[in-house]
């Protein structure tokens, strides 16, 4: 075989052009300043609408206390006539039990004073059935 000619491969007359090394990454979002910036502001927009929203609750906290204020003495009223009606049914149910016991009064006082005690829970549903007893100490509860 005869020795053939290499032709070597050469830069093109005037040579390569120039190799772009550097990163060049576009530019996405918005800068670091910027971005700490909102950031910033909206930390400061969040807390003013939390002390607005507070100061609101707190004007309503004051106005729901105002109304259970005026209408404590309805509800102690209902409740004391609530707790005067049922002693009346326990004096009444304690007559009906003790009748022919000689010498019972029926509705002698536990405490010797003239001043109100008000009654235990335990002698105000001592004659009424035993759930009513249970809802009264505990509320109501699914489990009892």
């Amino acid at each position: 075989m005869a020795a053939s000619k290499v032709k070597q491969d050469m830069a093109p007359p005037g040579g390569y052009g120039p190799v772009d090394y550097r990163r060049n990454l576009p530019r996405r979002g918005l800068s670091g300043y910027s971005m700490f910036g909102i950031g910033v502001g909206m930390l400061l927009f969040g807390y003013w609408r939390l002390f607005r929203w507070n100061r609101e609750r707190r004007r309503l906290q004051i106005e729901e206390l105002e109304a259970r204020i005026g209408l404590l003495p309805l509800l102690q009223a209902e409740l004391d006539r609530r707790t005067l009606r049922m002693m009346r049914e326990n004096l009444e149910e304690e007559a009906l039990v003790m009748k022919d016991v000689p010498g019972w009064k029926v509705g002698e006082k536990m405490f010797h004073t003239d001043r109100w005690i008000t009654p235990l829970t335990d002698e105000l549903y001592n004659l009424r059935p035993r759930e009513e007893l249970i809802n009264k100490k505990f509320g109501f509860l699914w489990y009892v």
